[in-house]
């Protein structure tokens, strides 16, 4: 799949690249995506929850009423889960929600996130670019030079560009990572990928060796 290359004022370069069959242009699977966006949601939660339980309550122990005869269900002291403010039964206790996936598996589910993309013709090739200072502005006009404004972009490039990443962080639908860095969960995410020449070069080394 060929495609033209774009300079920053969205004007063909008159070259084009082509994207490597091996990973655009395969079929992607949906369940090694499935697995690969679960995984990297679990890896953003903090696992923090704490709720306490009966015995850790500051309560008194005092039984409150006699064991049978009460009209109502045994309820032992105040910490008891059946009274409001008791403990909770079986409550959320700190815990890593992290799990593993194999390499492979990862790599794969790289590859279909980028054939989806493919596929819907939502990637645009540019070349390598940076910028003189940390300007939103500039980025902005690039997006609409690029014709992506208005969508969920996902920048990629071969190495990080400090003032490209930071004239990004203001735009609530516009993301740079390096192309080493690129997950499956960010390229679903994303509207449109937009790519410079060298971060395809990453990419190929890294999801095809």
């Amino acid at each position: 799949m060929d495609i033209n290359v774009l300079d920053i004022k969205g004007q063909e370069t008159g070259r084009k690249v082509t994207l490597n069959e091996n990973i655009f242009g395969i079929e992607p699977n949906d369940h090694v995506l499935y697995l690969a966006v679960k995984q990297y949601l679990a890896d953003q939660r903090q696992g923090t929850a704490k709720s306490k339980e009966r015995s850790e309550h500051a309560g008194s122990t005092r039984k409150l009423g006699r064991q049978k005869g009460g009209g109502g269900a045994r309820r032992g002291d105040i910490n008891s889960p059946v009274l409001v403010g008791g403990g909770r039964v079986f409550g959320p206790k700190p815990r890593d929600y992290s799990f593993k996936l194999n390499k492979k598996v990862k790599v794969l589910a790289r590859k279909s996130a980028l054939a989806y993309k493919a596929q819907d013709n939502a990637i645009v090739v540019v070349e390598d670019f940076n910028l003189d200072a940390p300007k939103t502005k500039d980025f902005v006009n690039i997006a609409k030079n690029l014709k992506v404004d208005g969508k969920k972009v996902l920048l990629v490039l071969p190495k990080v560009e400090k003032n490209v990443y930071l004239s990004t962080r203001n735009l609530q639908k516009a993301e740079v990572m390096t192309a080493a860095q690129v997950n499956s969960y960010k390229v679903l995410n994303a509207d449109v990928v937009v790519v410079t020449e060298n971060s395809l070069k990453v990419i190929d080394e890294i999801l095809t060796k």
